[in-house]
């Protein structure tokens, strides 16, 4: 289980980190000057990665 808990983490993290990339791309970027937010792919992205984070955390402190 701890493996498990361990590659979610990072898989959490990994999500985050790629969803901030992307909001530097030129579409991105097109987006939140017209709309002033970002675009739905990037806040899947932050979305997916805080929720693997958190269970990742959760079950590596549950053992």
């Amino acid at each position: 289980m701890k493996i498990i808990s361990i590659v979610l983490i990072v898989l959490g993290i990994g999500l985050a980190v790629w969803g901030y990339q992307l909001s530097g791309s030129v579409e991105s970027e097109i987006t939140q000057a017209i709309t002033g937010s970002d675009t739905d792919r990037v806040m899947t992205y932050y979305i997916a990665g805080a929720v693997n984070f958190v269970v990742g955390i959760y079950l590596f402190s549950k053992n």
